[in-house]
């Protein structure tokens, strides 16, 4: 569908990445990774066309719809959130309202016989024929559903969107994008500004309902649900993987350890030759053999292995200084804003070189406990700050605050102070903005980079009280990897608010759940949490948290999906044959998906042979036979999907 023909891309003359060629395909579900500043989200700007490659080309179909969604945005509206996500349907209701033009002036006609009488019904009838296939009716239904699935409530709807945070308006442009329904999503981060229970709701979404997707994300499970292709940028290079990313990442470290074994046999066959070169190069007898060894040497394509090209991030919290026994003692807080209390009676003390969690829904208080710490926002109750301690904090939009108009040296030199003024390219080198790295302007820095500056300004002066605000925003997944190690072995105390459930995973004893207006303390790990709750995920915890005003249990806390209905409204035989239909829908679903993508490898494997210039009456044959069982595959597929969407709604 989409065609990458050898695309390169430079900045300041050196290549991101070099002669990049392969095939969106309508149903891919691709997941495009690689290292922060590797070119990820610069392939997504070229796909989208705001940005030209330096050479090569793009070819998308006539007719072939794009939609996508940057890490930022600079986002200027000053309309409701419902008004704003109608926009998705701009072209729908300018074509109603012409219709509804048009056939007042029908009513108004007089000529029946006339031209214009003939236009007037055929532009009528065509109009109608456009609204009926779009679904005019359920647009809607439509919008409400993608909106309170990205986390907004009913009430939310009228609301300006500019009483809406940065993050929240991001969800109502993905909003529109999604409504749109492009045959490629091109999606940048997609999660870094929705809680788990939206992000489910995306997962399942892009899974069902979306065409062809191409994903930028950080977040394991979200690529590995979504994924059936990986594309890896990685030196300059890319290498394409039919598999999703957990099975990438096998076949990688395959490829890592081929592309060693290669490179230590032509270092072998180097150092041999040179030798030979060194012995014989004075002796007559041999020097046709030299001769012939240095021209064989001068041949030699050096062998990369992509791992010798990546620095290693190398991160290290300074030693904490030692504070008091209990670096923050909480009791009787509460916070409310106007009639809206976020949280009441919270109780909690923190002992030194505690790791804790703070989890739940977004709103709920998670950042608003954090800002009452850090003594930005005024509250009620008691909140002491133990001695000695001293706090480093990382807030969600650390990275945004930067001066994008400042080198990275510069960013730092500014606040270093004493000793550390001398040391400042030694820790910038440490961040992997050694040599010209640390002369870059930040408005050039990809959201990783940003995010890894931000970190450094943390770690120039020593803490012993670390609060971390969703700190993996735009990290890669080994630098993830990195900052979580280096948490692990701090020796101060540290609270993370964070949806990352990886993450997590052997870094806290200690979990904070955040849900309707209070804050419960749960004893270890994040899944010794999540077994004591009998749930699967944070997403279920934080559904099952939720309750109406008038004390009852809201719609959605019985389930996953606030689309399937109790289970406990079902007796047990029929609660039994729902989840028997339900596997059969969902088997069926992937039997088409597996079937289509065999037809569409065979499809690839014909035109090939026929590229190659194979056009024999018996692979032509093939090649039209194969196209036409793939279309009917395809719409076999979407009537099992149809009716699988169908059955979760009726519940």
């Amino acid at each position: 569908m989409i065609s990458v023909n050898n695309v390169s891309v430079d900045f300041s003359a050196h290549p991101l990445f070099s002669d990049v060629s392969f095939v969106i395909n309508p149903t891919d579900k691709i997941a495009l990774v690689g290292k922060n500043g590797a070119g990820k989200s610069t392939l997504l700007k070229i796909l989208a066309g705001s940005q030209s490659p330096t050479s090569g080309s793009i070819s998308i179909p006539s007719g072939c719809s794009v939609g996508y969604l940057p890490q930022q945005m600079r986002i200027s509206d000053d309309t409701t959130i419902i008004e704003e996500t109608r926009k998705a349907f701009r072209q729908r209701f300018e074509m109603k309202e012409e219709l509804e033009s048009l056939n007042v002036k029908l009513s108004e006609i007089t000529n029946f016989e006339g031209k214009e009488y003939e236009r007037l019904l055929e532009r009528i009838g065509f109009l109608t024929e456009r609204l009926s296939m779009e679904g005019d009716a359920s647009v809607e239904a439509e919008i409400e559903k993608t909106l309170i699935g990205l986390g907004f409530q009913r009430t939310d709807f009228e609301r300006p969107t500019s009483e809406f945070s940065g993050g929240w308006r991001m969800r109502v442009e993905l909003a529109k994008i999604l409504l749109q329904r492009p045959d490629v999503l091109l999606l940048d981060e997609p999660t870094n500004h929705l809680d788990i229970e939206s992000i489910q709701w995306l997962e399942q979404f892009l899974i069902s309902k979306a065409k062809a997707v191409v994903l930028v994300s950080h977040d394991r499970a979200f690529l590995d649900n979504i994924s059936k292709r990986t594309i890896e940028i990685s030196c300059g290079n890319i290498y394409d993987y039919k598999v999703n990313y957990s099975s990438f990442k096998k076949l990688r470290e395959e490829r890592l350890e081929q592309q060693r074994r290669a490179y230590d046999n032509q270092q072998k066959l180097i150092a041999e030759t040179k030798e030979f070169i060194e012995r014989f190069r004075y002796q007559a007898t041999k020097a046709i053999q030299v001769q012939s060894r240095i021209k064989q040497l001068e041949k030699i394509v050096p062998i990369q292995v992509d791992e010798v090209d990546n620095s290693r991030l190398r991160l290290k919290f300074p030693p904490a200084p030692r504070s008091g026994d209990y670096p923050l003692i909480v009791e009787g807080l509460r916070k409310d804003y106007g009639d809206h209390n976020v949280f009441s009676d919270v109780e909690f003390t923190l002992e030194r070189g505690e790791k804790v969690a703070f989890v739940g829904k977004n709103g709920e208080g998670k950042s608003t406990l954090v800002k009452c710490i850090m003594n930005q926002i005024p509250f009620e109750g008691t909140l002491k700050v133990g001695h000695n301690v001293k706090i480093g904090y990382f807030a969600q939009n650390q990275a945004q605050l930067l001066d994008e108009n400042l080198t990275v040296f510069e960013t730092i030199d500014n606040v270093a102070t004493g000793d550390m003024r001398t040391k400042v390219k030694d820790i910038l080198g440490a961040f992997m903005f050694g040599g010209e790295s640390s002369e870059k302007y930040v408005k050039v820095l990809s959201g990783g980079e940003k995010t890894r500056l931000a970190m450094i300004k943390l770690l120039l002066e020593p803490v012993n009280l670390l609060i971390l605000d969703e700190p993996t925003n735009h990290l890669d997944i080994q630098t993830k990897d990195i900052l979580k190690e280096a948490i692990r072995d701090f020796d101060g105390t540290v609270i993370v608010v964070s949806h990352d459930r990886d993450f997590l995973d052997g870094l806290v004893e200690k979990v904070y759940e955040f849900g309707g207006g209070k804050v419960r303390e749960n004893l270890g790990g994040i899944y010794d949490f999540l077994q004591k709750k009998r749930i699967e995920n944070l997403s279920e915890l934080e559904i099952n948290g939720r309750s109406n005003s008038d004390g009852k249990e809201s719609a959605s806390n019985s389930s996953p999906s606030s689309e399937v209905k109790s289970a406990g409204k079902l007796s047990y035989e029929e609660q039994k044959e729902r989840d028997r239909q339900l596997r059969k829908l969902e088997k069926t679903v992937k039997d088409k998906e597996k079937s289509i993508e065999k037809f569409e490898e065979k499809i690839t494997f014909l035109e090939s042979r026929l590229a190659q210039g194979d056009s024999s009456s018996e692979i032509l044959n093939d090649y039209e036979k194969t196209k036409h069982e793939l279309e009917q595959e395809m719409e076999e597929w979407e009537k099992a999907q149809l009716e699988l969407d169908d059955f979760r709604d009726s519940f």
